[in-house]
């Protein structure tokens, strides 16, 4: 049997005892008859893990359609190669507390210094954004990162970076994934043992670079924060202390890093659940704000008081109040703002009208980072999914801890004042108009199914949304505003919009609702009668989903 030779192969060059033995056991059931291995054996060796969202990303386990150290050894490999053919000389990797994650790393320094590449490691597990920083800190051709972000625990993934600092695009992409496919056998990769671990020096460099955002004003704020078991919490109380605001009570059940992930389903702050413990705490002690990093910390989560009680932020609040509070310290500093606001395609459209109210230029951008962080004369970037770019010079991608202290500021200022953040976000809709969005997610077994919803999506669109008709449907995969072709369709109604696409790093349909209710009176009556628009749209789109499921 042609998948049992391959299998065998594989274990036979496998140099992991664990996913090695793993990979025995599963080839003895197969042998034995069991259909259900013989089932997982197959998805295992079924292809490569594909480059997507600026990397891999994939299952830890044997076989060439998981994450295990042959596969990150040839993807170190593919890159080795590509750089060596660009004239690259130095690459910095960094890695997160999951399973495996620095063992991944040290391996990817292995391979990179044996094709003479000068290769550094990070000290010790640290966000993402802190690998992002070192690449132009240490003055490198790329950057690794070992991480899944905020995935399921069995994940992880290699997120790669070329020298400016911003994760890999087109054609970059495309180049080092056919580096990687002429890769060898693990027997004739090179590797060396002469790569550099980094001494502190360069988080001591991030810290210092992330208090020197900040102003002079007010630090007395009361904040409770959580790190999800992720590696942002030490570093977050450093800058945090350094920045002169008194320390945030931590949620303790998650501040340790913790691969298992075990107080949550999903290491998620958007997920159902994971801010429960951050806000018992924040009612226990009647805190200001509530602050969470995902695992890696390259996003942040926001709670506010909320009348007697708190509630979560919107990724597109957040985006709008760190926008409205670059632009607003600027004016009151006498130190006008400059440069571009930018925002994911899928991202609310409020960040347009706050930029042209502050004279900055706006600018959308396909889904990911990696796309925003390319903008030119970038100010400040968000993307819906909790992630922000609030210093491009330094850290060319999200950053959770840079934006957490940027709403400390910005919460601390505003009691100062004695006011809150609902008042702005208030008086935003008052100017504005009230922009409220929501999101809705389908998973799949089957990634299947999420081409053949999209399919019939577009050779059958709907008319109609949430009792509202469709003024106008955009396929994304054929460029639209100015943007290069993405799989996902945008439909526009009347003071309304849904986008629905298929996520770049799970499988689930993602659909991102807005609607826009003027603010002509009361606003707390405009703002029920935008839950009740949203909830109408998301019943439709729901239906019309659920059926293809």
């Amino acid at each position: 049997m042609a998948l049992l030779d391959t299998a065998r192969a594989w274990l036979a060059e496998d140099p992991d005892p664990a996913t090695g033995a793993e990979l025995e056991a599963l080839i003895a059931r197969v042998d034995a008859g069991d259909a259900d291995a013989a089932d997982e054996l197959a998805d295992a060796f079924d292809g490569t893990l594909q480059f997507g969202t600026a990397g891999l990303r994939g299952r830890l386990g044997p076989g060439s359609n998981r994450m295990n150290r042959i596969v990150v050894a040839r993807a170190a490999a593919g890159l080795a190669a590509y750089l060596v053919a660009h004239g690259g000389r130095a690459v910095v990797i960094g890695y997160d507390a999951r399973r495996n994650s620095e063992v991944f790393a040290r391996d990817t320094a292995a391979v990179i210094s044996g094709a003479g590449i000068k290769a550094m490691v990070l000290p010790s597990a640290l966000p993402t954004p802190v690998l992002a920083f070192a690449i132009r800190e240490l003055g490198c051709d790329a950057g690794v990162m070992v991480t899944a972000s905020h995935n399921p625990p069995d994940d992880n993934g290699y997120k790669v970076y070329l020298g400016d600092g911003s994760q890999i695009v087109p054609p970059a992409d495309a180049e080092i994934a056919a580096c990687i496919a002429a890769v060898g056998p693990l027997a004739s990769i090179p590797q060396s043992d002469d790569f550099q671990t980094l001494d502190g020096a360069v988080l001591d460099s991030y810290v210092a670079r992330a208090v020197s955002l900040l102003g002079d004003g007010p630090r007395e704020v009361s904040a409770v924060y959580t790190a999800l078991h992720g590696v942002g919490g030490e570093v977050f109380m450093r800058v945090v202390a350094d920045a002169g605001f008194p320390a945030p009570v931590k949620v303790a059940q998650q501040f340790a890093p913790d691969g298992r992930f075990p107080t949550v389903n999903f290491p998620n702050p958007e997920e159902p659940g994971a801010m429960d413990l951050a806000l018992a705490d924040a009612r226990a002690v009647g805190a200001d704000v509530i602050i969470a990093n995902d695992p890696d910390a390259d996003r942040c989560a926001v709670g506010i008081r909320y009348g007697r009680d708190y509630r979560m932020l919107t990724g597109d609040e957040v985006g709008a109040l760190l926008a409205w509070w670059i632009a607003e310290r600027g004016r009151r500093d006498g130190r006008p703002t400059k440069g571009v606001y930018a925002q994911s395609i899928v991202s609310g459209t409020l960040l347009e009208r706050i930029a042209a109210d502050a004279g900055l230029g706006y600018a959308t951008a396909l889904t990911g980072f990696k796309w925003i962080s390319k903008v030119p004369d970038l100010r400040f970037g968000y993307e819906e999914a909790l992630g922000y770019c609030c210093d491009p010079e330094a850290v060319n991608d999200k950053d959770g801890i840079t934006a957490s202290l940027l709403m400390l500021e910005l919460v601390a200022a505003l009691k100062a004042e004695g006011r809150g953040v609902q008042d702005v976000l208030d008086d935003l809709g008052r100017k504005f108009g009230l922009y409220a969005t929501s999101q809705l997610s389908v998973r799949v077994a089957d990634v299947a199914l999420i081409a053949d919803a999209m399919a019939r999506l577009r050779a059958d669109p709907p008319t109609a949304i949430g009792g509202r008709d469709v003024v106008r449907m955009d396929d994304l995969e054929k460029g639209a505003d100015g943007l290069p072709p993405t799989d996902g369709l945008r439909f526009t109604l009347e003071n309304a919009r849904v986008i629905i696409r298929p996520s770049g790093t799970e499988p689930k349909l993602k659909c991102y609702l807005q609607v826009v209710v003027p603010v002509t009176g009361d606003i707390d009556q405009a703002r029920a009668r935008a839950r009740d628009e949203l909830d109408a749209i998301k019943a439709s789109v729901t239906e019309a989903l659920e059926v293809m499921r």
